[in-house]
């Protein structure tokens, strides 16, 4: 639970003791940290802080170290000592799935304000099945660090379930973009309201699914924006997706692990063919274990929910040609017309009217170059877009920064953190107000 500051009781002790000055400076003080509302918002709560960043939120309970958990390499040592107002909240929403705070409500969202306001603002939506406290380590401290605003929300739905929010397929993953401009919206709003100002810059940010949010708002939101940054981010178009990266792997990868010298040796092609860059090999169990059957269950479910029948994200880690409705025989380019539309409903143009900047580990084994990164920029090429994207491959990254502790004498994996941090500070120089909108 958020904790309140115990504000009323020192200000009267304050009054009682102190010249009329004073008193009316702390009377000040209380109102600024307390004072802040979020248009449009359910319910929010506000607090000052001697330090947003993690270090701080840390110890008073304004973060969730679940949530960004093996998203931050070993000894990482990130930005501290930055005070200011942090914003906790939640927008109206009929799911339930987030229980930060114990609120048991989704849409939730998180917004610092820093003492000393560079003028800029960044806004920010989870990777994967997180929360609104993830990017904490990876964009928040390092963005507070500079003096801008910071904003995050949940996408609006969260966890291994997040397919029953919405009534038709893709409509959870519809509401992560409309989120992502709501919030952004009330950040704005806020600043003005708190600061006497409109942010002068405002960035969106994002890793993986963060990432993808990103690049939606700059094709279909650019007013909001000055420019963006996104990080190995994940891509849904009718050519390629998760839906047709993940069930080859599923289906190469045991054979790989334990099959017979010619049978390892025909799986292991069939996965590069698959996109899966060579020399990553020994990342490829891991994400085996971890995270392949599950997002391949999670958004094929949200996005095709009648392969399995009546099931609901089918059976895990289930054998080829074994179960009906099995996910590692999943074959998008089979199903009928109607997943199609899905995916067209979530599907990027490359269309981007806001400069974007994207980084792309080589050693990605969730979204690889090839079948991710590569294809994006291709696809804002084509569209005639090329003027406004930088894309840049950050040899031996990975999806995320936690995974170089698996580094051993075969693979050597670097943080792409520090790749983040360069690139944001060119998106800094290279994305300024003056941007014009491009259509």
């Amino acid at each position: 639970m958020l904790r309140r500051l115990a504000i009323a009781p020192l200000l009267l002790a304050t009054a009682l003791t102190v010249p009329a000055s004073a008193a009316q400076a702390s009377t000040a003080q209380a109102d600024r940290c307390s004072g802040v509302r979020v248009p449009g918002a359910e319910y929010s709560v506000s607090a000052c802080l001697t330090d947003l960043t993690t270090t701080g939120t840390l110890a008073t309970g304004h973060t969730d170290r679940d949530d960004w958990k093996g998203l931050v390499a070993p000894k990482t040592v990130t930005p501290s000592g930055v005070p200011g107002v942090q914003i906790d909240g939640y927008f109206p929403d009929t799911s339930t799935t987030n229980t930060n705070h114990h609120w048991n409500h989704d849409s939730q969202f998180v917004i610092r304000l820093p003492e000393k306001w560079n003028g800029g603002l960044v806004v920010a939506g989870p990777p994967g099945v997180r929360e609104q406290y993830a990017n904490d380590p990876i964009i928040s401290d390092q963005v507070l660090a500079k003096g801008y605003a910071y904003a995050a929300t949940d996408k609006g739905n969260t966890g291994e379930e997040l397919y029953k929010d919405g009534d038709r397929p893709g409509d959870a993953i519809m509401e992560w973009h409309r989120r992502m401009a709501e919030l952004t919206v009330a950040a704005k709003k806020v600043t003005d309201q708190h600061y006497g100002r409109t942010p002068r810059v405002t960035y969106a940010a994002g890793l993986s699914a963060g990432g993808y949010l990103v690049r939606w708002q700059l094709e279909h939101y650019p007013e909001l924006y000055t420019g963006g940054i996104d990080w190995n981010a994940l891509s849904f178009t009718r050519k390629g997706s998760l839906l047709t990266t993940l069930p080859p792997a599923l289906r190469a990868y045991p054979r790989f692990d334990k099959g017979d010298e010619g049978d390892k040796a025909a799986a292991h092609a069939e996965m590069l063919a698959a996109g899966y860059p060579k020399g990553s090999e020994e990342l490829w169990g891991f994400h085996h274990k971890t995270q392949w059957d599950f997002l391949q269950r999670v958004i094929r479910e949200e996005l095709d929910p009648e392969y399995d029948g009546a099931g609901q994200a089918g059976t895990p880690f289930c054998p080829a040609g074994t179960t009906r409705g099995c996910d590692t025989d999943y074959d998008f380019a089979a199903r009928p017309e109607s997943v199609h539309r899905a995916v067209d409903r979530i599907s990027l143009t490359g269309r981007i009217q806001r400069p974007l900047i994207s980084i792309q580990g080589t050693l990605d084994v969730l979204t690889p170059p090839s079948t991710f990164g590569d294809v994006y920029d291709r696809m804002i090429t084509e569209a005639g877009r090329a003027r406004l994207h930088r894309y840049v491959h950050v040899p031996g990254g990975t999806h995320t920064d936690g995974l170089v502790a698996l580094s051993n004498d075969k693979i050597e994996l670097k943080p792409m953190l520090p790749s983040f941090v360069s690139a944001f500070g060119e998106l800094e120089a290279w994305a300024r107000p003056t941007t014009c909108s491009h259509t």
